[in-house]
């Protein structure tokens, strides 16, 4: 059977008409707010700011090439990484938290935002990494719709902390090319404790099962990629991160030859402190057996990336 060619990015195959309907369905969803599962209602389009303290307008931090995501990201000449400030989890050792936590950034209009798309497209950047997007999913899909009529044909990565609601995930098909999800806990106790998400273990996996089908296992070209599915795991100490449960649902749920990121690099910060079991950072051992949990259950494309 002969194979469909990939098309991407996969934006430039929606008219305009669409477009405009993608834009229009998640502005609806933002007012009152169900644009991740915490459904808060909070009416935007009143000047209520609910749990991630975000109106509707884009609220961003910096952007630029990033040399230090996963390498067929970064290629030669970098993932061009917009951060969104503000976040719809509360993770408590989160490493970005003057930015997700802290309010840094500043708010911007949708047209500057596609400026700045098009801007990362010229300094050579293999796409636009969308850094914590998931709570201004309606500004940037109208951002990405301006760029594309001047010129934005570059990947697009939803780079997101996997706490998505199905429902505005929908609505990025067709628009998205990579998924890059973090898949935190296979554990909703830890979930709750230290990331303000009692249901995450349950949506993450909704999540990824949507974002799966949309895009599928990721796409390689010429090193770089250019559809598909990333996922990244942190390893917490004391196997917080429920790692076995975790893996185990990519593996059968999703795909043995899913792209994982096993992460290494968790240390102490913001608030970890307050907690003890978090306040170290993983040792060698518990690294390592997370690498062989993913070897022996036979993901074929997991390990340190």
């Amino acid at each position: 059977m002969a194979t469909e060619r990939l098309k991407y990015p996969a934006y430039l195959g929606l008219s305009q008409k669409e477009f405009e309907e993608r834009v229009r369905a998640l502005y609806e969803l933002a007012s009152p707010c169900r644009l991740c599962p915490r459904r808060c209602l909070a009416r935007r389009a009143q000047g209520e700011r609910g749990f991630c303290r975000t109106g509707l307008r884009p609220w961003v931090a910096s952007f630029g090439p990033h040399f230090g995501e996963e390498r067929e990201l970064v290629g030669r000449y970098g993932s061009g990484t917009i951060f969104f400030s503000g976040c719809n989890l509360g993770c408590v050792f989160c490493q970005n938290f003057t930015i997700s936590q802290l309010g840094e950034g500043q708010e911007i209009s949708v047209e500057e935002l596609a400026k700045i798309m098009l801007r990362l497209q010229d300094m050579g950047c293999h796409n636009v990494n969308l850094v914590t997007p998931t709570h201004q999913a309606p500004m940037i899909v109208e951002a990405v719709g301006i760029a594309r009529e001047e010129g934005l044909e570059i990947p697009l990565v939803w780079n997101c902390g996997g706490y998505e609601a199905v429902e505005a995930l929908e609505l990025l098909a067709g628009v998205v090319d990579i998924y890059m999800p973090d898949f935190k806990y296979g554990d909703n106790a830890a979930a709750a404790k230290f990331s303000n998400a009692p249901d995450y273990f349950q949506r993450a996996r909704e999540a990824l099962s949507v974002m799966h089908r949309q895009v599928g296992d990721l796409v390689v070209r010429n090193g770089i990629a250019v559809r598909g599915l990333i996922v990244r795991h942190l390893v917490l100490p004391q196997g917080l991160a429920g790692t076995e449960k975790v893996l185990r649902f990519l593996r059968e749920e999703i795909s043995p030859d899913t792209y994982v990121n096993i992460m290494a690099q968790y240390y102490p910060t913001h608030r970890a402190w307050e907690y003890p079991e978090l306040s170290r950072r993983i040792t060698s051992g518990e690294y390592r057996e997370a690498l062989a949990l993913a070897q022996a259950l036979g993901l074929r494309r997991a390990g340190p990336h």
